[in-house]
């Protein structure tokens, strides 16, 4: 039986192996044509505001939706040769789901350091979720 990592552990791994991009740097990617994917709940969304230009993918469906072998892809979504950056809250679970992308082929994914909370805080743009 393998030994049983902490979920530290698991995260630390992940980032291991990501280039991972503070605010900044990931805003900057988006303008340059990366797909920044918010996986925040609704409510998070709603509550918060949402990155303009970023696309809403739950993190319940993101592997689904991208992999380009699922029957379940948004082809809009599903370039295994694009730049994929993840937000989410804190930056916690995008490493995770980052890390996963890689497995499935998306050379190009990570995530953003501090997640939205860290994106807002360095006062870049934030908008309303439209209705």
């Amino acid at each position: 039986m393998p030994e049983r990592q902490t979920i530290g552990e698991l995260l630390e791994a992940a980032r291991a192996g990501l280039q991972r991009l503070d605010p900044t740097a990931a805003h900057q990617a988006l303008l340059d044509g990366a797909l920044l994917i918010d996986t925040r709940s609704a409510d998070l969304r709603r509550e918060m505001g949402v990155i303009p230009g970023s696309v809403h993918v739950p993190l319940s469906v993101l592997y689904w939706r991208l992999d380009p072998s699922s029957e379940s892809r948004d082809p809009q979504l599903s370039d295994l040769e694009r730049r994929v950056v993840l937000i989410c809250a804190h930056g916690y679970s995008s490493s995770l789901a980052a890390a996963t992308l890689k497995q499935l082929g998306f050379a190009h994914a990570t995530d953003v350091v501090g997640g939205f909370e860290g994106w807002a805080s360095d006062g870049l743009p934030v908008e309303p979720m439209p209705a």
